[in-house]
């Protein structure tokens, strides 16, 4: 029996599709087939590219553009989501590596400031929770630079503080609370930390991992002989370059499985509760997506529901469907090209091609709803 019920939660392709796109491109292929299923779309991330659309999405708000500094210090302007005293950030929206071309991406030349003034600026406007989707970012200063804007900002202890000698810039956020979203469980240094893992992939040469981890380590060391707790080695403390780092050590911040918080805002188990069918999806699935990417979540949750995966790229197909998704399908047909691959019209009508191809050897459905989230 084909599915009455369909749930699409799929992540962005990177570089290529939002979520929403991917989405809206697999109930086309489901519509196809199913014509009268009832097929819920939900737009997700686990705290990097598409956090701000899938909390849009899940609770309403404003989106706000402020004035801040990308990377490199350049002007730009950045948006967060405001909704009453909550406020949501995606970093990768200041001072995400998307903003920087190939040949900028350094990391000892980047820095977190925008951050900073984002955090300010929800501030401001009357956020007292703000949450801070951690993912995608050029930077790997620990959050050095975040912390001097809010410094420059609300005028604590100057310059000095993100060298970890003063008090810190919390004291000037009264009664706030931070949430910091990842699925990164490094800590701040070290050989599993952030400029070893991370580095690389925005450009850090070995020598500039070296040097970037030895800053790391003297930081952590100077902000936890003044406060007296140490915060480098938690989950979460290596996540953007080890801005998650300067949230939990000087912000007081809780840090939440990306993909947990936004299924638990959303009510995904209730989406799900009368599902015949959940189909998700990443750029690029393999033995990594069991180590907590978005896809493992939406499958945790999905208990008793198959679920389908189709990805841009697979491997490791065995582990996958040992995991527990019932079918693992790569989107493109063998042989071609990455950069026709990458191209938007070719991804959507691939993605749409695929569930059709899987939905087809099921019998007839119906019912006759389409909701998007």
């Amino acid at each position: 029996m084909k599915p009455r019920k369909v749930v699409i939660a799929i992540d962005s392709f990177k570089g290529c599709l939002s979520s929403e796109e991917a989405n809206r491109a697999a109930a086309e292929g489901v519509r196809s087939v199913c014509p009268e299923a009832e097929i819920v779309e939900v737009p997700v991330s686990d705290g990097g590219e598409g956090f701000l659309e899938a909390f849009h999405a899940a609770i309403g708000g404003e989106m706000v553009e402020a004035e801040v500094k990308d990377p490199l210090m350049r002007d730009i302007r950045a948006r967060y989501l405001l909704n009453g005293e909550t406020a949501v950030v995606e970093v990768a929206e200041t001072i995400g590596l998307s903003l920087l071309d190939p040949q900028e991406r350094n990391p000892l030349a980047t820095t977190s400031y925008g951050v900073g003034l984002l955090v300010a600026d929800a501030f401001r406007r009357g956020a007292r929770h703000i949450i801070v989707g951690l993912g995608g970012s050029a930077t790997s200063d620990a959050g050095k630079g975040m912390l001097q804007a809010l410094s420059d900002v609300f005028g604590h202890d100057g310059p000095e503080v993100p060298r970890g000698v003063h008090t810190g810039p919390q004291e000037a956020f009264g009664g706030a609370r931070f949430t910091i979203a990842t699925d990164v469980d490094a800590p701040l240094y070290g050989e599993n930390g952030a400029a070893c893992v991370f580095g690389p992939q925005k450009g850090a040469t070995q020598g500039m991992v070296r040097l970037l981890d030895e800053r790391a380590r003297e930081f952590s060391a100077a902000s936890a002989k003044r406060f007296g707790y140490d915060r480098s080695k938690m989950e979460g403390a290596g996540a953007a370059g080890g801005l998650g780092y300067a949230f939990l050590q000087y912000l007081d911040a809780e840090c939440l499985p990306g993909t947990e918080l936004l299924l638990k805002t959303i009510g995904f188990d209730a989406q799900i509760a009368d599902a015949d069918l959940v189909i998700t999806g990443e750029g690029a699935a393999d033995s990594q997506t069991l180590l907590g990417k978005l896809p493992m979540g939406i499958l945790r949750h999905s208990a008793g529901v198959p679920v389908f995966l189709i990805a841009g790229k697979v491997d490791d197909r065995p582990e996958l469907l040992r995991a527990g998704f019932s079918c693992v399908e790569c989107i493109n047909p063998s042989g071609i090209a990455l950069e026709e691959a990458m191209k938007k019209a070719v991804a959507q009508g691939n993605i749409g091609s695929t569930v059709r191809r899987l939905l087809t050897v099921s019998s007839h459905c119906n019912t006759n709803t389409i909701v998007h989230l």
